[in-house]
């Protein structure tokens, strides 16, 4: 299992930079991705809300909240269950405990312009910052 260990060890600046280098190191990468939330579904608790693109986690692989590592799959427009892609941008959260990893398919990029109009329709909620590679 990877992520990250709550310790009261730890000053926020360190959780901070730990939970930025987890979301990092999967930039550039392959990553097999699990879609639980697939393009055209509903969020399970704000259910006015539908994911215009699949939305997923990585497996064992666990975030700043304690749960498994969101990550936003553009570029592929039909509904999924699982999927290998590249790892291509990081959405910061600035006033959240998490990031999410933004993943495409292997070979496609996104500009942060594009990145963010595919994942606003959530972020919008949020203060964030996008990198790309």
């Amino acid at each position: 299992m990877i992520g990250l260990k709550r310790t009261i060890k730890l000053c926020d600046h360190e959780k901070e930079w730990e939970r930025e280098a987890l979301v990092k190191s999967f930039l550039g990468k392959t990553v097999d991705i699990r879609i639980d939330r697939p393009m055209g579904s509903r969020h399970p608790r704000h259910l006015e809300m539908i994911y215009p693109i699949n939305y997923g986690f990585i497996p064992n692989v666990y975030s700043g909240d304690d749960a498994k590592l969101d990550v936003y799959l553009p570029g592929v427009d039909v509904p999924v269950r699982e999927y290998t892609a590249s790892g291509i941008g990081i959405i910061y959260r600035e006033d959240d405990v998490e990031d999410k990893l933004v993943a495409a398919p292997n070979g496609i990029r996104f500009s942060k312009e594009e990145i963010q109009t595919a994942v606003n329709f959530q972020e919008q909620f949020f203060k964030y910052t996008i990198e790309v590679l």
